[in-house]
């Protein structure tokens, strides 16, 4: 925006008159006849002003005729020369729709900013991505092993992934760790993480395991998981050495979300951080069994298990939890293993472990 002078989406100025006026956004709905959600949807900046509600809006608010759709007229101008004078193509426009979700996200997380119209979202969203058009996304150039495991996983929609893994980026960029990473430091807080799968509260699990990785130069959050990026979790070297290791919870199986926790540590361990790696929930290579068998030894050891397996009292619950005691984990991750490996039905104790939902 070189030489426009901005102007204000007209949701702006009809908060900027209630507010003039003293009157609350459910009083306007009823003398206008529509819905609090509309009106909230034009103040937010989400939702135009039709030639209809304007006129309303000139009757309910006192003022001349044509006040409200010359605010919409004047604004929807600004938006088609902003659009010329910073090239914003019909295609960016589909793309921002089609990152709506994601975008809602980012705006309620205050990393973009609402009251604005598609242009100005588009404007934020180059910032926030790094690009200067949103169609350069699917050209980006990515490591060989990232565009192999990106390629076969026809479930992907390479923009909302690109601002999936942004979104970890920016939740994590503001973490204090101890640099560099180091997975000798990574090695010995094991048995910490570990002690982790007791802690009932889920949230209380999250900030511990924050505070734990830190120590070995990880920055580690759980985040959440949009249509379009099926991932299990993200591991990314920045360049001072810090390592980035996000995890989704799908499913919210506590089980499943410790067996996938410990593998993404395997990817750690076995030195996949050299490029960025997104681990995808569909797909298996060498790297992926290397990092599910150092999950499967790390929590149960795997001598241990094969004895509980000769014993052939498996299916007895009292047992199970007999040899977690043992072995040192939550009776729910022996079960899960259990069924993992086809001893037991999925049916068979499926209630028994807890389920993690966002707070």
């Amino acid at each position: 925006m070189k030489n426009l002078v901005q102007v204000k989406h007209p949701g702006v100025l009809l908060l900027e008159e209630l507010t003039k006026q003293g009157m609350k956004q459910k009083e306007l709905a009823v003398r206008t006849g529509v819905s609090e959600k509309h009106i909230s949807t034009i103040v937010n900046g989400t939702k135009d002003i039709s030639v209809s509600f304007a006129h309303k809006l000139d009757i309910a608010l006192g003022q001349s005729s044509g006040t409200w759709l010359k605010h919409q007229s004047d604004y929807d101008l600004y938006n088609a020369k902003l659009e010329e004078e910073n090239g914003i193509s019909s295609d960016e426009l589909s793309i921002l729709k089609q990152l709506k979700e994601i975008v809602d996200f980012f705006l309620e997380k205050g990393f973009m900013h609402n009251h604005c119209g598609d242009s100005e979202k588009v404007l934020q969203l180059r910032k926030l991505l790094c690009v200067n058009s949103l169609t350069a996304i699917p050209n980006i150039t990515y490591s060989a092993a990232y565009r192999t495991q990106m390629n076969n996983n026809t479930a992907v929609d390479v923009y909302i992934l690109f601002a999936w893994q942004r979104m970890c980026e920016l939740l994590t960029d503001s973490y204090k760790v101890e640099l560099p990473f180091e997975n000798s430091k990574l090695e010995n807080l094991l048995p910490n993480i570990k002690r982790e799968m007791f802690t009932e509260d889920p949230n209380e699990m999250i900030g511990n395991l924050k505070r734990i990785f830190s120590k070995c130069g990880v920055a580690f959050d759980v985040v959440h998981h949009f249509k379009g990026a099926p991932t299990q979790g993200m591991i990314k070297k920045t360049s001072d050495g810090k390592v980035v290791l996000c995890l989704t919870i799908r499913g919210k199986k506590a089980d499943s979300f410790w067996f996938s926790l410990f593998h993404e540590v395997g990817h750690l361990m076995n030195g996949d951080i050299d490029a960025r790696f997104v681990d995808f929930d569909s797909l298996k290579g060498t790297r992926e069994e290397a990092a599910d068998h150092f999950a499967r030894d790390t929590l149960i050891d795997p001598v241990k298990y094969k004895q509980l397996i000769s014993t052939g009292r498996y299916q007895q619950l009292d047992t199970i939890k007999r040899f977690s005691d043992y072995v040192g984990v939550p009776y729910w991750i022996t079960i899960g293993r259990l069924q993992s490996d086809g001893w037991l039905e999925w049916s068979r104790f499926a209630n028994e472990a807890p389920k993690y939902g966002w707070a």
